[in-house]
C-alpha cells in the first residue's frame, strides 16, 4: 500500500478501507487477483491526487477508480467491452454490504487451497493493507520472494468461487501465525494481528475468536519485559513485572471471561481460550513464586486433551504441561514426563531446554548445564540460541 500518512488520512482508517473496497469488487464477481491489483493502482492514484484534492468519500473514490482500472483492463477484449462497461459501472456497495467485509476478505485469503505461508502473506496484503516490501521485511525474505508468493496465491484463487470458502478455524490459525511471527524493524506484526483479531470479534460471535484476541493481549502485555536493555531474552520468572501492561492484561482477562461464560459441558473451551487462561494465570501472579501452578496444570490437561496425538500435534503444550507437573508434583515428576517424549521430539531444542529448566529446578546444575548446551546447539533462532548459551554458562559456573 502507498505511504498512508502522505495522504493526510489516518493510517488505521485507510487500512480499514482496503478490505471493504476489495470485498465489494470480489462480491461483484471479480477475480481476487484482478480486484487486488486494481485496488493497488487506485491507492497509487490516491497518493498522487488526495494531498491536493481529498475526496469526501474515500471508499467510494477508491471503488470508482479501481472499477475504472478493471474496465480499462478489459477493453483489449473488444467483444466484451459493452458487457463489462455495464456490469462494472455500478455504484459503490451500500451500507448493508459493509458489516462483514473484513471477515469476507479474511476468508478469501484463508482459502483451503492456499498454503499456510501464502494465507498469512495474502492476509497481510489484502486485509492488513501492508506493502509487499513490509511483509517481506517482517518475514526476513527478499521482496521479490514475497512478491512471487503473493502472486502465486492470487493465481491459485483465480476462478475460485469466493463465497465464504474458508473455515473460521483456519482464519484464527492464520491470525495466530501472524502474531507468532513477532516483530520486525518496520512492521509490528503483533499489533497488526491484534487489530485484525479485534475486527474479527466484531463480526463473529464465536467465543474462540475472543479467546485468540485475549491470548494475544495477555501475551503482548509482557513484551516490554521480555528483553533487557541489550536485547537479550529475559525468562518469565526473571522479568520485571512492573513493566507489564496492566491495562492490556485487564482487557485480555475481560475478553476471556466473556468467552468462557458461553461455554457448556457440551461445548467446552477451545484451544485459544485454554491458552489464554494459562497466560492469564501467569499475568495474575505478582511474583514468579506466587504463580498458581496447580490451576495452570489443570488447564494444560485440558489443552493436551484437545489433540488426538498431542506429542506430535502440539509439542509445546505437552512440554508446558511437563514443566507445570514439575512445579506441582516435583521436578523429578516433570522430568519423567519430558523423558517419555524423547522418541518423538527428543531432537528439538525446546525438549532439551525443558529438561535443563527441570534439572535446575531439581538442583542438578551439571545436568541442567548439559541440557541447556545441547538446546543451544540445536536452536536455529539466534536470540534463543544466545539465551540458551547464557543459561548453560550460568548453571555451569553456579556449580563451581
Amino acid at each position: 500500500m502507498p505511504e498512508q500518512l502522505a495522504l493526510g488520512m489516518d493510517e488505521g482508517a485507510l487500512r480499514a478501507l482496503v478490505p471493504r473496497v476489495l470485498a465489494g469488487l470480489v462480491r461483484r464477481g471479480e477475480n481476487f487477483d484482478d480486484a487486488e491489483d486494481a485496488l493497488s493502482e487506485a491507492l497509487l492514484e490516491a497518493l498522487r491526487v488526495w494531498p491536493e484534492h481529498p475526496p469526501r468519500d474515500p471508499r467510494a473514490w477508491l471503488t470508482t477508480v479501481a472499477t475504472r482500472r478493471l474496465i480499462d483492463a478489459r477493453r483489449s477484449e473488444s467483444a466484451r467491452v459493452r458487457r463489462e462497461d455495464t456490469a462494472y459501472a455500478a455504484p459503490p456497495p451500500g451500507a448493508t454490504e459493509q458489516a462483514d467485509d473484513t471477515l469476507f476478505v479474511l476468508f478469501c485469503c484463508c482459502h483451503p487451497d492456499l498454503a499456510p505461508a501464502s494465507q498469512v502473506a495474502l492476509t497481510l496484503r489484502a486485509v492488513g493493507g501492508l506493502t509487499t516490501r513490509e511483509i517481506a521485511d517482517a518475514f526476513y525474505v527478499p521482496e521479490a520472494t514475497m512478491a512471487q508468493r503473493i502472486s502465486r496465491a492470487k493465481r491459485t484463487l483465480r476462478g475460485r468461487r469466493l463465497d465464504r470458502p474458508g473455515d473460521l478455524a483456519v482464519v484464527l490459525r492464520v491470525l495466530s501465525l501472524v502474531y507468532a511471527a513477532g516483530h520486525a524493524d518496520r512492521v509490528d506484526l503483533t499489533t497488526e494481528a491484534i487489530r485484525l483479531a479485534r475486527q474479527l470479534t466484531l463480526e463473529t460471535a464465536e467465543p474462540e475468536a475472543r479467546g485468540l484476541l485475549a491470548l494475544m493481549l495477555l501475551n503482548r502485555a509482557r513484551l516490554p519485559a521480555r528483553v533487557d536493555g541489550e536485547g537479550r531474552i529475559v525468562t518469565l520468572d526473571q522479568q520485571d513485572r512492573s513493566l507489564w501492561d496492566t491495562r492490556e492484561i485487564a482487557e485480555g482477562v475481560r475478553i476471556l471471561q466473556s468467552a468462557l461464560a458461553e461455554q457448556t459441558d457440551e461445548r467446552p473451551p477451545g484451544r485459544y481460550q485454554v491458552q489464554a487462561a494459562i497466560a492469564a494465570l501467569h499475568d495474575d501472579a505478582a511474583t514468579a513464586d506466587e504463580t498458581d501452578w496447580q490451576q495452570i496444570l489443570s488447564w494444560y490437561d485440558d489443552l493436551v486433551a484437545l489433540s488426538t496425538d498431542p506429542v506430535r500435534q502440539d509439542p509445546a503444550a505437552v512440554l508446558g504441561r511437563a514443566v507445570a507437573v514439575g512445579h506441582v508434583l516435583g521436578a523429578a515428576a516433570g522430568l519423567r514426563e519430558v523423558d517419555r517424549l524423547s522418541d518423538v521430539i527428543g531432537t528439538r531444542h525446546r525438549w532439551h531446554a525443558a529438561r535443563g529448566y527441570l534439572h535446575e529446578l531439581d538442583g542438578d546444575l551439571p545436568a541442567a548445564a548439559a541440557a541447556y548446551a545441547e538446546a543451544a546447539r540445536l536452536a536455529t533462532n539466534v536470540a534463543e540460541r544466545d539465551h540458551l548459551v547464557r543459561q548453560a554458562a550460568r548453571t555451569r559456573h553456579a556449580r563451581e
